[in-house]
């Protein structure tokens, strides 16, 4: 059985009475430490699902868990000495302790050393913002009521919910201890094709020889047009709007596992892919092919979409 966690990410704002929150990026990792409750629970392989209070964000699978120590600041009532307090930011005084109801402006503090989690979910990532309210996510929780904020959750639960709303193409990879067996045969469907796609590559293949812009010399029936933006939107294929990348380089960049940093010019791999040393070698390095001034603009592009808080 997969296990499940619902894990409340809201940026700046995820932060118990008991402490100054967390610095999280759903799209790529989730961040906690030994105070919080469940902190050791969470192990490689669980499904996670990252929601606001209000709505769902996405759901992935946790591929890696970075851990260290840190000094840390906690805060506690001055008269119970309990974490369990309220910040209010329109009542004074400032904070109200759950637990013996005291009200006061200044929490006492004090600093010890956690021990700190962080996820590496990025590859797996599956974005879901709206397909569920956070009252609908609650009840997928074996404890509805709980107000912790990693709190597990059944994943066959979320996964009917989800295959409900969107069909079977919400599918995220597990690793299964039982094989079932799959279908076979085929069937006739509709799709949508590019028009000029084959003319682009060819294009790329005469500027840029065989060669992938972020590995280097590759044969040529493993490299690939990429758009260095989303054709599905524009329907257009810009002059300098793509290099050749090899497939699997480019489903990665696609979704946003490696880009290029525009500060430097050098490849990027997101955190969670270096672990793969195919990919953590890549890290730093110049790109493999001369850039124009518009490759450059689309990169940019790129990074400011899929690393916004980078």
């Amino acid at each position: 059985m997969t296990n499940g966690w619902l894990m409340l990410a809201v940026g700046n704002d995820r932060q118990h009475g008991g402490n100054d929150g967390y610095d999280d990026n759903p799209r790529y990792h989730y961040s906690w430490d030994s105070t919080v409750p469940n902190h050791a629970h969470v192990a490689v392989g669980d499904v996670i699902a990252l929601w606001d209070k209000r709505e769902l964000i996405g759901v992935s699978v946790i591929h890696g868990i970075e851990t260290g120590t840190e000094e840390k600041t906690v805060y506690f009532c001055p008269e119970c000495s309990r974490a369990d307090f309220k910040r209010r930011s329109r009542l004074a005084p400032a904070c109200r302790c759950n637990q013996c109801g005291a009200l006061f402006d200044t929490p006492g503090q004090k600093t010890k050393t956690v021990t700190t989690y962080r996820s590496q979910h990025g590859i797996s990532w599956l974005p879901g913002r709206g397909l569920l309210t956070g009252a609908e996510l609650r009840a997928l929780c074996d404890s509805p009521s709980s107000q912790l904020s990693m709190r597990p959750f059944r994943w066959e639960k979320l996964h009917a919910a989800l295959i409900e709303l969107v069909g079977e193409e919400f599918q995220l990879e597990l690793e299964e201890d039982e094989r079932a067996p799959i279908p076979g045969g085929h069937k006739v469907s509709k799709v949508r094709v590019r028009v000029g796609q084959s003319a682009f590559r060819d294009r790329l293949l005469r500027e840029q020889g065989e060669q992938c812009a972020m590995t280097g010399a590759a044969p040529a029936a493993v490299l690939e047009a990429a758009h260095l933006y989303s054709y599905a939107e524009s329907g257009e294929h810009h002059d300098y709007g793509g290099l050749l990348l090899r497939r699997d380089i480019h489903r990665l960049f696609d979704l946003g596992e490696i880009a290029v940093n525009p500060g430097s010019g050098l490849i990027d791999i997101a955190p969670g892919l270096r672990i793969y040393p195919l990919y953590a070698h890549l890290h730093g390095q110049p790109l493999a092919v001369q850039l124009r001034p518009e490759h450059r603009v689309w990169l940019e592009a790129h990074w400011l979409s899929k690393r916004p808080s980078a």
